[in-house]
């Protein structure tokens, strides 16, 4: 039984719709004072939106980058997303600093780790 239950089509949508959500994020959370956690989350959704638009799946606008390659980063992106205020050294200044870090990286992982590596055929 493979956990991986999470059709590309449907990876593809989280990706777009989480690359923007981090890219608004440090606004919307009022986070942009603090300029370590406003450009952790701008870089990981800019990043994440460009490595979409290249990966070989149903939304990717041009298809270089295989799907094992693309859940590889964001699996890595994930990771360093959910460590950074620790590693960046803005954990300290509150929960609404670090909680979206620590979240979003979890949620990327977790999509990572479940989602389909090919795109179903009809």
């Amino acid at each position: 039984m493979s956990l991986r239950i999470i059709p590309t089509q449907v990876h593809g949508m989280l990706d777009y719709l989480t690359g923007s959500a981090l890219l608004a994020a440090p606004g919307l959370l009022g986070i942009k004072d603090d300029p370590r956690a406003a450009l952790t989350l701008r870089l990981a959704g800019g990043g994440a939106t460009a490595y979409s638009l290249l990966t070989d799946y149903e939304l990717g606008l041009v298809r270089l980058l295989p799907m094992p390659a693309h859940l590889a980063l964001d699996a890595i992106s994930g990771a360093l997303l959910a460590s950074s205020p620790w590693l960046f050294g803005f954990a300290e200044r509150g929960t609404r600093y670090w909680l979206p870090h620590a979240l979003v990286g979890a949620a990327e992982i977790l999509a990572a780790a479940t989602s389909k590596t090919a795109a179903s055929t009809r």
